[in-house]
């Protein structure tokens, strides 16, 4: 039987590198899955880029089955679609994991739980080397939307509260930031001004998305100039999200596409905030 898995985006309010807490608003980008057990190869199809590593992918079916304690077919074939693009700071990992599972889940007719499927997947991205935390707070942030809050050291969900409808605007440089090129010791010494950050972020999340996008920002050398500027231009919240280059910015629904113009951003994606599901 052929399964059908998808799975969402989010962008960082508090990144979990520095002191093991991360916090995420869920955006309405989205990943596809389509899983097919049959054939006589193992095929891996990933439609927004055919030329990005499949092992994740591969991880993601074959950790599935051993789960299920059922044996891995000799051949099967997998396409993954995405709009989130790949190692900018949009989740692209964590959703396609998500979506990988589902639907390889569904071709069994068997069921699991949210928060299994999910490790599931953590633990295959980690596995892949495509994170450094395990990304258990980005992949909540797909998978249940409204912001997420976690304790990436021991895959802890502290809560998932919804949000307000808000358009997004993400601004996306051409260039990739892959997680091994990250110098994390500069990372982990802003660990006690973030931790100021997660307390903020239970109450405020989008001042506290903006002052995480400004520690990040500095620890690793990255450009923050555009967030600063959509700030000065009257944002709600605008920051580096994950490991970047990506920034989101934040502004009352229905007005992301003319300040995305007045602010020249060019075909920055346009998305809104995914309201939490029940």
């Amino acid at each position: 039987m052929i399964g059908n898995g998808r799975s969402f985006g989010a962008i960082t309010v508090v990144n979990a590198m520095a002191c093991g807490i991360g916090c995420t608003i869920g955006i309405d980008l989205h990943t596809k899955a389509m899983f097919d057990p049959r054939g006589d190869l193992r095929k891996v199809s990933i439609a927004i880029d055919p030329t990005e590593d499949d092992l994740m992918a591969k991880l993601c079916v074959k950790r599935t089955y051993e789960h299920l304690d059922l044996e891995e077919p000799e051949g099967w074939s997998l396409t993954v679609d995405s709009n989130i693009p790949i190692s900018r700071g949009l989740k692209s990992s964590s959703s396609a994991c998500n979506a990988i599972i589902e639907a390889v889940m569904n071709s069994t007719g068997k069921e699991i739980d949210q928060i299994t499927l999910i490790k599931l997947g953590v633990g295959c991205a980690k596995e892949a080397g495509v994170t450094v935390t395990g990304s258990f707070d980005d992949a909540c942030g797909c998978h249940f939307g409204g912001i997420v809050m976690t304790d990436n050291r021991n895959n802890t969900l502290l809560f998932n509260d919804d949000i307000n409808d808000m358009d997004v605007i993400v601004y996306v440089p051409g260039v990739k930031i892959r997680k091994k090129g990250l110098q994390l010791d500069m990372i982990r010494n802003t660990a006690r001004e973030v931790e100021g950050i997660v307390e903020l972020a239970k109450t405020d999340p989008l001042r506290a998305l903006t002052l995480n996008g400004r520690v990040f920002s500095a620890a690793t050398g990255t450009d923050n100039s555009i967030a600063e500027r959509a700030i000065e231009n009257g944002a709600l919240a605008a920051g580096l999200t994950g490991s970047g280059p990506a920034v989101a910015i934040l502004v009352e629904k229905g007005k992301g596409r003319d300040f995305a113009t007045s602010m020249e951003l060019g075909d920055a994606i346009m998305a809104h905030t995914r309201r939490r599901i029940e």
